[in-house]
């Protein structure tokens, strides 16, 4: 049976990782994300689902642990906050470049450098345009929810090996933090060596049977032209992500003539400024990109064929903002909002920037 509980973003993603059945968990404690790692060794799911929890030496090692598992076709995940996600960044591109699915969790914080505890976006650029070097890229989901958080553990599995790619939840210390009510689903067991074997075994390291070659997990390849194809073929899978898993909300767009994009806190905070603008008589409305990577290019294309102008709000200077200006496609004019550094902006704070910038009343 279902299961309803008052929990925090932090804790949910550690219970959503043992109820859908992951294998590992490798990270490293650092604020505001460090609640994973801990509620994970409180519930002990070693003793039940036989999960490895570890606590590595560093970020560099949580990522390469999480390579080892993957090769071996076992869902394994990592969590951080954003210095420590810089750190797995080379790890990200080898991973991307063997085609091992994982799920990596990033709590967000303010920077560049240690920065601040404090939540922020500034992470978008990392986390949509790659972050390690080469022609790759992650699939990244923007939980705005508690729910979302747990929801998106086992999505991020089911994606990552329907594609063979690492997928990043990309939250921030607000969701993180914050505490709201979560429905929980029934335990899945973990999977099995047969169950592996049968589904993965034609890439993953489950044991070199009598029928097939060796498989053989690697990133490098010296042959340039061999190397090309495969970025050829990795860029064909990309263009297929993008045609049939863009995920978006919108709420309230039909007839606006302004429209929010926002993600994550910032899209709660907008969806509030939203409420206030219609109370005010303004027209507005609000998208929500549920998936970063692939972006709801074609959702904004078509609203910039009708509305007179966007307001990207982030909690950075501005990042996602690029995106949106290219789907608008010079159309309508494209401003942005945002505090940075930690401090979270207010609803009242969104709606005086909309009517700055488009000289509203």
């Amino acid at each position: 049976m279902e299961e309803i509980r008052l929990m925090k973003g932090n804790e949910v993603v550690a219970e959503a990782a043992v109820r859908c059945g992951c294998d590992g968990y490798f990270g490293y404690p650092i604020t505001p994300q460090s609640e994973i790692l801990e509620t994970l060794t409180a519930m002990r799911p070693w003793e039940t689902t036989g999960m490895v929890v570890l606590q590595a030496e560093s970020e560099v090692a949580a990522v390469n642990m999480l390579y080892g598992g993957a090769a071996c076709g076992r869902r394994v995940m990592a969590s951080s906050s954003s210095p420590g996600i810089s750190l797995m960044c080379e790890g990200l591109s080898y991973l991307a470049g063997a085609e091992l699915p994982c799920v990596v969790v990033n709590v967000s914080r303010g920077g560049p450098g240690l920065g601040t505890i404090q939540p922020s976006q500034a992470d978008y650029f990392q986390a949509v345009k790659g972050g390690g070097h080469g022609d790759y890229h992650l699939i990244v989901l923007a939980p705005n929810s508690v729910q979302e958080m747990y929801d998106f553990v086992p999505l991020g599995f089911e994606l990552a090996f329907k594609y063979r790619n690492p997928v990043m939840i990309l939250s921030d210390g607000v969701i993180g933090q914050m505490m709201e009510k979560v429905m929980l689903t029934e335990p899945q067991p973990c999977w099995s060596d047969a169950y592996i074997a049968e589904h993965w075994g034609g890439w993953a390291t489950t044991g070199k049977p009598a029928d097939r070659k060796r498989n053989i997990v690697t990133s490098v390849e010296l042959d340039p032209l061999r190397q090309e194809r495969f970025n050829l073929k990795l860029s064909e899978k990309y263009r297929t992500i993008r045609e049939n898993e863009v995920r978006y909300e919108a709420v309230q767009c039909d007839d606006a003539d302004y429209v929010l994009v926002a993600y994550g806190s910032s899209a709660r905070i907008s969806q509030k400024a939203v409420e206030l603008a219609r109370e005010e008589g303004l027209k507005v409305g609000l998208l929500r990109p549920v998936t970063l990577y692939p972006f709801p290019t074609g959702a904004i294309d078509e609203l910039s064929q009708r509305v007179k102008g966007f307001l990207s709000v982030e909690m950075s200077t501005g990042q996602m903002i690029e995106d949106v200006q290219l789907a608008a496609r010079c159309r309508v004019p494209v401003f942005h909002f945002g505090r940075t550094g930690g401090v979270v902006h207010s609803p009242s704070e969104v709606l005086e920037a909309l009517k700055k910038n488009f000289s509203l009343k």
